[in-house]
């Protein structure tokens, strides 16, 4: 049963239930490598708790430390080869170089508006043809001549000056007067005026925006040098799992399946595989030994139940648990380990809600360490209601924005998705709940952007 008494959801019981204990697959872990190997002599066996042993976590992680641990796993991951995109795949990187302009910007003194290049004083005789960006460059004028210039063009040599459209009038024998003040270089963009060949435009460590993919255009690059986008990998456990059609005879439709992929994108990786492994214990450690992702994420059996297979998985390649249960509500069973040098793994409670949280916990802080981000400002919002507490822990809880105030959701509970459906974001309630007008932290969730774009909450 979970937390919120319901049975719902898509791993009901499996790792999602808030008051698990992990304490036998906890002494896997800890165990010298040595004295790892199972007793029965099977490599895939998994120990069933004993009936009646159900502890709360003893040594959950505080949420804030859970996220920060998470955020400096990936800092301390090894580092990745930096890449070369084209721009148009750069959108959401950040950049592994300084951008330096290849060229000067402009690289040609131009004109700045519509009008006439006129040489001198005036009035100025207006010569046959015109000036037109992309063309070849124009014949010099000499003083008192002048040309129809477009916006963007190659200034002639001799000119001083780009009198606007608006400001000027034909008169007799095509002879060009001015209506207002002029002043010499006026509406010229000279050669270099936003930057000389060599200048830095932009630092190592700037996003990449469309703003910025307009400036390396403009600067002559092709191609920008990025941190590469993180790929992930979920792995979907569970052998109660349907992938179509309405649930029947115990058996349950996966909602984390066609969730996760989506959300992890949108939380800015690359998902190379999504897939559906049962609860096969060999299959998973296969799965796990042989992913190329730096993150593997999985659902489910992160309990210690009979077919509750992550934790003693974990132990058995010699991974190295760094959070193990966190002081959070839902998705208190949720763990991160470091299975390889330059790989996590981030194991997700079997319940909907309990899943995303354990996604904004602990995959979040990861992916946008590995990805380079900075961590977002933190930003509160006042509570339209109040909202009760767990008495130990840090509870999240679906909101939606009304003004400039966070209203809680009805559905909040670990198997629930109608509340995470329509929120805007997630409260973060500190221990023994908030009262109304309290200014909670939101985590922002990341639709506006999610493919979309990219958002790092």
């Amino acid at each position: 049963m979970t937390a919120s008494g319901t049975h719902a959801g898509p791993h009901a019981g499996r790792g999602d239930a808030d008051d698990l204990d992990v304490e036998e697959a906890l002494a896997l872990v800890r165990a010298p490598q040595s004295d790892r190997a199972d007793r029965t002599g099977r490599a895939d066996h998994v120990p069933a708790r004993p009936a009646g042993h159900e502890h709360p976590h003893r040594h959950a992680t505080p949420w804030p430390e859970a996220r920060e641990t998470a955020a400096r796993a990936a800092r301390r991951s090894t580092r990745r080869p930096h890449v070369s995109v084209a721009l148009g795949n750069a959108l959401g990187l950040v950049l592994a170089a300084p951008l330096d302009a290849l060229s000067d910007l402009p690289s040609f003194d131009t004109s700045a508006m519509d009008g006439w290049a006129v040489a001198g004083p005036g009035p100025w005789q207006i010569r046959d043809g015109g000036v037109l960006a992309g063309h070849a460059p124009p014949e010099p004028l000499t003083d008192g001549e002048a040309v129809r210039i477009a916006t963007g063009a190659r200034v002639p040599t001799g000119v001083t000056a780009v009198l606007r459209s608006e400001h000027g009038r034909t008169g007799p024998q095509d002879r060009l007067h001015s209506t207002s003040e002029m002043s010499h270089g006026q509406d010229i963009r000279p050669r270099g005026q936003e930057c000389r060949r060599g200048d830095q435009l932009l630092p190592t460590g700037t996003l990449v925006t469309p703003a910025v993919l307009g400036l390396a255009a403009a600067a002559g690059y092709d191609t920008l040098t990025v941190v590469p986008r993180p790929r992930a990998e979920v792995l979907v456990l569970g052998d109660e799992l349907l992938t179509e059609g309405l649930p029947h005879d115990g058996l349950i439709r996966d909602a984390l399946g066609p969730m996760l992929a989506p959300w992890l994108r949108a939380l800015g990786a690359e998902v190379i595989a999504v897939r559906r492994l049962g609860d096969d214990a060999k299959a998973l450690r296969r799965a796990i030994t042989t992913s190329r992702a730096d993150l593997i994420v999985t659902t489910g059996g992160t309990a210690a139940g009979p077919v509750d297979h992550v934790h003693p998985t974990l132990a058995r390649i010699g991974a190295e648990l760094l959070v193990d249960g966190v002081a959070v509500r839902p998705g208190h069973p949720m763990l991160l380990a470091r299975t390889k040098a330059d790989q996590h793994l981030v194991g997700l409670p079997g319940n909907p809600l309990a899943a995303v949280s354990g996604l904004l916990t602990l995959a979040e802080p990861l992916l946008r360490a590995l990805a380079a981000h900075p961590a977002p400002e933190a930003y509160r919002m006042p509570l339209r209601e109040a909202v009760q507490g767990h008495a130990h822990d840090t509870r999240l809880v679906p909101v939606v924005l009304r003004g400039e105030r966070a209203v809680p959701l009805r559905y909040s509970g670990p198997a629930m998705l109608r509340g995470i459906a329509t929120a805007d974001a997630l409260a973060v309630v500190p221990p023994g709940g908030a009262a109304q007008g309290a200014g909670l932290e939101l985590l922002d969730l990341p639709w506006d952007t999610a493919g979309i774009g990219v958002c790092f909450t």
